[in-house]
């Protein structure tokens, strides 16, 4: 599993100009499954996320979690975090989770983050979305289940 992971001070994702998820300050977190995830994938990735100490605290330090500072969640789904671009000019998605089973894995994320109590939207899984965030920093993390960075 895949994820960047923005530090916002607001974000919101919109399907054919509708707004269909919102929050405040908290993580923008674009979600990718790959093939050969499963729920200990979820797992790692969702507990990095809520642990993240990039938050400032009362001397400016990166120092707090979501949970800290009682921030929300925006997780939108996007298999092309598992494209290749290695050869050729047209990124390969072959490493990318098969629909049913992908859109399963980013749902339980969502209800595992909701289970210990932070606010989290969500996008619609394989809609055509626009995403509208504020970066806060800016901070841009990227986590992979796999720890290949």
């Amino acid at each position: 599993m895949r994820a960047v992971v923005q530090r916002v001070l607001n974000a919101s994702v919109e399907v054919e100009n509708k707004i269909v998820g919102q929050i405040n300050q908290g993580f923008l977190v674009l979600l990718g499954v790959g093939q050969e995830d499963d729920e200990s994938d979820m797992k790692y990735i969702a507990d990095k996320i809520m642990n993240l100490r990039v938050f400032e605290d009362e001397n400016e330090k990166m120092n707090l979690s979501i949970n800290d500072i009682k921030g929300e969640l925006l997780v939108v789904s996007q298999f092309t975090l598992y494209g290749d671009c290695r050869k050729g000019r047209r990124p390969s998605f072959d490493t990318a989770g098969e629909p049913k089973m992908a859109k399963e894995l980013y749902l339980k994320t969502c209800e595992y983050f909701k289970s210990f109590g932070i606010k989290t939207e969500t996008g619609i899984f394989a809609a055509d979305m626009k995403v509208n965030l504020l970066n806060d920093g800016p901070v841009t993390l990227l986590l992979d289940s796999k720890k290949l960075f």
